[in-house]
C-alpha cells in the first residue's frame, strides 16, 4: 500500500474537520446577523461557555482514562449554593472561594472512591451523584438566591482582561486549558493516562498505579467544577442551586466533539479548545439569529453529540474494510499459483 503524503494525512485528522466546522459557522453566523462578527458578540460568546469550557479540561482527561463524570454541573450548583450561604455567614470572599474549589474536590474525591475502590462503573455513580450533589446545593440554600457579593471580585468575573474583548474568565481558561495540555502530552503522568485508556489490564502489569490515577482524575475533576461554581456566581452576581442546569451534556459534547474517544486512549486538549470555539460559534449564532428558534441549541448540540461518535467508528470501519481488502488482493494471486503448481507437480 502506498504511503500517505503528510498533507493528506493532516487533512484527514479530526482537528481539521473541526476547523472547517468552524469557518462555515462563521460564514453562516455572519450570513444570519451582521452583528456576529462584532467584539461584543465574541466577548458574551466566550463569557457564556466559560463555566462549560472549565469544566471540559479535566473531563477530557477523565474520558481519556475511559472513565466518565457526568456530575461536573451538578458540583458547581453546589459550589455556588455554598458560596451563598458562607457568604451569609460572613466568611471572607478569597476565603470562600478557597473552601468552594475544596468542596468540588471533595465531591469528585467521593466519585473517585466509589470507582476505584468499591469498582462500580463511573457512568453509573455520576448518574447518581449528578442528582446527589444538586439535592444537596438545595438542602444549603434552598430555593433563594444572593446577589449582594463585592463589586470587586463580580467585575473581575463579568469583566475583559487589559481594555480588550477577551474575558478574564477565557484569560483564565487558557492558563488552565495550558496546565492540563502540558499534564497530558508531556509528563509521565498523562503517559499513564494514556495507558489506562487504551488498556487498563496492560497498564496495570506495567506497575502503573490505576486506582489512584483514576481518583485524582476525578477529584480534579470536581476541583474545577468547584472552580467553575465560582466563576458562575461571581459572573451573574449570583449564588444559588439551580444554575449551570444541563452544564454537564455541553461539556460532554465538546470533550467527544474535540476528538477525545469515548472508549478512552485517544484525545488532546488543543481537540477539546476547538470543539468549543465551534460551540460556542453555532450557539451565538443561532442566538443573534430572529428566525431560529432558541430550540435549535439543543439540536444542534444533541446532533453534533451522536455524529462524533459515529463519523470515528464509521471511519475506523471504512479503514478495516479496506485494510482487508488489500490483504486479500495480495493473497489471492499466491494461493492461485500454489493451486495451479500441484497438478504439475504430480502429473512429472
Amino acid at each position: 500500500m502506498p504511503a500517505e503524503s503528510p498533507f493528506y494525512a493532516r487533512a484527514l485528522r479530526w482537528e481539521t474537520l473541526i476547523v472547517g466546522l468552524i469557518a462555515v459557522a462563521w460564514v453562516v453566523g455572519g450570513f444570519l446577523s451582521s452583528d456576529f462578527y462584532s467584539a461584543d458578540s465574541f466577548t458574551t460568546a466566550s463569557l457564556d461557555l466559560s463555566e462549560v469550557a472549565l469544566m471540559a479540561l479535566p473531563l477530557a482527561l477523565v474520558v481519556v482514562a475511559a472513565e466518565i463524570d457526568l456530575s461536573v454541573a451538578s458540583v458547581l450548583a453546589l459550589s455556588s449554593a455554598c458560596m451563598g450561604e458562607l457568604w451569609n455567614a460572613g466568611q471572607p470572599i478569597e476565603l470562600i472561594m478557597v473552601e468552594c474549589i475544596a468542596i468540588g474536590a471533595a465531591c469528585g474525591a467521593v466519585n473517585g472512591i466509589l470507582v476505584t475502590r468499591f469498582g462500580l462503573p463511573s457512568l453509573a455513580v455520576t448518574i447518581g451523584t449528578l442528582s446527589l450533589f444538586r439535592g444537596l446545593a438545595f438542602v444549603v440554600i434552598g430555593d433563594q438566591s444572593v446577589t449582594d457579593f463585592p463589586a470587586t471580585w463580580t467585575d473581575r468575573a463579568f469583566g475583559n482582561f487589559g481594555g480588550t474583548a477577551i474575558p478574564n474568565t477565557m484569560v483564565l481558561f487558557a492558563a488552565l486549558a495550558i496546565a492540563f495540555g502540558v499534564l497530558l502530552h508531556a509528563t509521565g503522568f498523562g503517559r499513564k493516562v494514556f495507558a489506562i485508556g487504551a488498556n487498563e489490564e496492560a497498564a496495570r502489569f506495567s506497575g502503573v498505579r490505576v486506582k489512584r490515577i483514576k481518583f485524582w482524575l476525578f477529584v480534579m475533576s470536581g476541583a474545577v467544577a468547584g472552580l467553575a461554581g465560582v466563576v458562575i456566581s461571581l459572573r451573574n452576581s449570583t449564588a444559588a442551586a439551580n444554575v449551570g442546569t444541563g452544564f454537564e451534556l455541553t461539556a460532554v459534547t465538546a470533550v467527544v466533539l474535540g476528538g477525545v474517544s469515548i472508549f478512552g486512549g485517544r484525545g488532546t486538549i488543543g481537540g477539546v479548545v476547538l470543539a468549543l470555539v465551534l460551540l460556542g460559534s453555532i450557539n451565538k449564532a443561532l442566538t443573534l439569529s430572529d428566525s431560529i428558534s432558541s430550540y435549535w441549541i439543543q439540536i444542534v448540540t444533541g446532533t453534533l453529540l451522536i455524529g462524533s461518535v459515529l463519523v470515528p467508528n464509521l471511519v475506523v470501519r471504512a479503514q478495516e474494510a479496506r485494510t482487508h481488502s488489500f490483504h486479500g488482493r495480495r493473497q489471492w494471486p499466491w494461493r492461485t499459483r500454489v493451486d495451479t503448481s500441484r497438478p504439475q507437480e504430480e502429473s512429472a
